[in-house]
């Protein structure tokens, strides 16, 4: 029995497709004062799995999912599997200033609360998120099948960090497509002049790969772009795993020079052409 909230249907119904499992329906909408009604119409099974991603609006779909889970459990579902593809203030995983709210512990204990019994994910932004779960949680990565799009696209391209946090998901997309990685690097010229570049490889007349778990609103992809143009890359591709792209990130990044920009959908978008629904469905299936 799988269940899509509002943000993942269409991901929710490949997944059930994937597993030959039934898709139960919800019914789901808004009172003119913006509370949200919520009604399961399937058949309930004593196993269900829930998927829901928790991007924008975020209190909207986090309420969703609270209220989807909490009344399975109330009709008498014994196993709730809770898929959240992005997870939605997961970047708040701890307090920087006295007083901040670590809201990523916080829809920790809410999910667990509401009844889920496994919470699958893709590429936290925060690997240390699973410690607030008391339950299995399964953290799965979709760079793989970012590399299975980009094979056969590119001859011999490098790939390419726009910093160092992004460095894990270079190396490990430049593993699987047996080619080189680099990230970019601020070298300080003189206390006035900051350099940035590739730390170790030239890429000039080389083609590019870009690659994040988050493109938000496209900044640090549009200097990464900018940066290679400049040093003579031939060919610049964006890949991201979460594809928030607030307000006109997007075009904001294809007009710095980028050629193509692909992403999975675990969040719906336009450049949202990597569906996940297998490797969601292996997952599951383990």
């Amino acid at each position: 029995m799988i269940i899509g909230g509002s943000a993942s249907q269409k991901l929710a119904a490949k997944v059930a497709a994937e597993l030959n499992e039934n898709l139960c329906p919800i019914e789901t909408f808004k009172f003119p004062d913006g509370e949200r009604y919520l009604r399961i119409r399937g058949e309930i099974e004593e196993e269900a799995v829930v998927i829901q991603s928790t991007g924008f609006p975020q209190d909207e779909n986090l309420i969703e999912l609270f209220l989807i889970i909490k009344t399975l459990k109330s009709l008498g579902v014994k196993t709730i599997k809770t898929v959240i593809p992005y997870f939605g203030y997961g970047r708040q995983e701890k307090r920087f200033k006295s007083g901040e709210a670590i809201s990523a512990q916080i829809i920790a204990n809410l999910l667990e609360l509401a009844g889920t019994n496994q919470l699958f994910c893709v590429n936290l932004h925060e690997n240390n998120m699973t410690n607030f779960f008391n339950i299995p949680v399964h953290e799965i990565s979709a760079i793989p099948f970012i590399a299975q799009y980009l094979e056969g696209t590119l001859e011999d391209p490098i790939i390419i960090a726009p910093d160092k946090g992004a460095l894990d998901h270079a190396q490990e997309l430049a593993n699987l497509m047996n080619c080189d990685f680099d990230y970019l690097e601020k070298i300080r010229i003189s206390p006035e002049v900051v350099e940035t570049k590739p730390k170790n490889i030239n890429i000039h007349g080389k083609s590019t790969v870009i690659i994040d778990d988050i493109i938000s609103t496209g900044g640090t992809i549009v200097n990464a772009s900018k940066i290679l143009k400049n040093l003579g890359a031939e060919k610049i591709i964006v890949a991201c795993v979460h594809p928030v792209m607030v307000d006109d990130a997007l075009i904001k990044i294809f007009a710095s020079g980028v050629d193509d920009v692909i992403a999975t959908d675990t969040l719906r978008s336009d450049v949202s052409v990597v569906s996940l629904a297998p490797l969601i469905a292996d997952a599951l299936k383990k």
